[in-house]
């Protein structure tokens, strides 16, 4: 017997099939999508900047991490029909966080967790699910997958469902997140338990997830791109995908730089990475070496009049508990890992925006 013929609760449907289900395409109108600069299919990034980085990000700009879609409804029900060209799978991380779809609802300025749509474990061309809402009119957020990319998206809801325009985030401009994997979101359970997610919940501020698993090596090509963006502060964590100290020493003050020239007076956080022990002993000596490069920019900068950066230092971030339980595999943030970099980024990010 399968485990879902035991445990009824481990059951998950691959298909949506009320009554009065009518399927909408939310593109303009009553919906609002931030995280991506494109749609239908959704790109977290133009192309001929991903083009320009490396094949890596090429091939991860589509991938849909950080994208959100908030719509004000009074549908009973939330569904959705995802399709993609083939499903992204690693087996240290959770299907649902891959390729899973979280919805919030926005209660008295506050977001709260409805529920999660959980894909079935092989959906090689997408799937469909759906949450049951509290009812009423209410503004919600559904959170788009962290790794699978998204070529097309329709929202399901009840046909007698109405419409309003919903709100803004409080701070519109977002916060604009650069780096690894860790960036990008693995290896969280959901899409809403990466630390962008939590800290714009808690700030009620949009974001731009510009994590590339081993892809974010610092190319002057992504530096001008962020530069062009209209943000409220910048993170800058790329450390992990640095291939060794001196690419990161070569790289890692002019990526500053480009951001700082384009933007002069928006906040720049530089972190470095947070495993600090490694089953690699070589790894840890590198650690070191790559920690105090990161901080030379910074202090560098500072010393250059910079009055508007700030360092955060990788190995404060796991506490006194670096890999036992905060990863899955001494080096990728389980959820309690994200809420860890959450405790680290929240005091400095709620006093600069």
């Amino acid at each position: 017997m399968k485990i879902s013929d035991i445990d009824k609760n481990l059951r998950v449907s691959e298909t949506v099939d009320f009554p009065d289900l009518k399927w909408i395409m939310p593109d303009g109108g009553n919906f609002r999508t931030y995280g991506c600069c494109s749609t239908q299919p959704y790109k977290r990034i133009p192309e001929e900047v991903a083009a320009a980085a490396n094949e890596g990000v090429l091939t991860l700009h589509g991938n849909t991490a950080g994208v959100r879609l908030r719509f004000r409804t009074d549908s009973r029900y939330v569904a959705i029909h995802a399709e993609w060209h083939t499903q992204c799978c690693f087996p240290h991380m959770p299907v649902t966080g891959v390729s899973g779809f979280d919805l919030y609802r926005v209660k008295d300025g506050v977001q709260e967790f409805v529920g999660l749509i959980i894909p079935p474990f092989s959906a090689p061309y997408g799937y469909e699910g759906f949450v049951f809402t509290p009812g009423g009119m209410q503004d919600l957020i559904l959170e788009f997958p962290l790794y699978n990319d998204v070529d097309k998206l329709y929202v399901g809801v009840s046909d007698t469902a109405e419409f309003e325009a919903p709100a803004e985030y409080s701070h519109a401009r977002p916060v604009v997140y650069y780096g690894s994997s860790i960036t990008q979101g693995g290896c969280a359970s959901r899409p809403g338990n990466s630390y962008q997610a939590m800290l714009s919940r808690a700030l009620d501020c949009d974001y731009i997830n510009l994590g590339f698993s081993a892809s974010a090596r610092g190319e002057q090509a992504i530096a001008r791109y962020i530069g062009g963006l209209d943000m409220s502060a910048f993170v800058l964590d790329y450390d992990h995908n640095a291939p060794n100290e001196e690419h990161l020493e070569k790289t890692h003050y002019p990526f500053y730089r480009t951001v700082r020239d384009a933007r002069p007076d928006t906040p720049i956080i530089m972190l470095s990475k947070p495993d600090v022990l490694s089953v690699d002993p070589g790894a840890a000596y590198g650690f070191d070496l790559r920690r105090e490069i990161i901080r030379k920019t910074y202090e560098r900068a500072v010393a250059e009049g910079d009055k508007n950066v700030y360092f955060i230092d990788g190995a404060s971030i796991f506490g006194d508990d670096p890999l036992r339980a905060c990863t899955v595999d001494t080096c990728h943030p389980n959820d309690l890992g994200f809420y860890r970099y959450y405790e680290k980024l929240y005091p400095v990010l709620s006093r600069l925006i």
